[in-house]
């Protein structure tokens, strides 16, 4: 059972490239808008996009580490 919790520990970590990820693609966004707010519709739709994917992923690694503890 030791291995299991390590295992979900290790999954859980994803969390941490989605978090790091989203706020990187946020901070470039905003720059990107501060220097062309004509185009901030577009940016702000990709950006949301982007950070739904990222979240997916964060979201696979708790659902993996949830099956890892309950399941195995």
């Amino acid at each position: 059972m030791s291995i299991g919790i390590i295992a979900a520990g290790i999954a859980v970590l994803t969390g941490i490239g989605a978090g790091i990820g989203i706020g990187v693609a946020t901070g470039h966004a905003s720059e990107a808008i501060a220097r062309q707010p004509e185009a901030s519709g577009k940016i702000n739709s990709t950006l949301l996009l982007g950070c739904a994917m990222a979240e997916g992923t964060a979201i696979f690694g708790f659902i993996t580490a949830l099956i890892i503890i309950f399941v195995g």
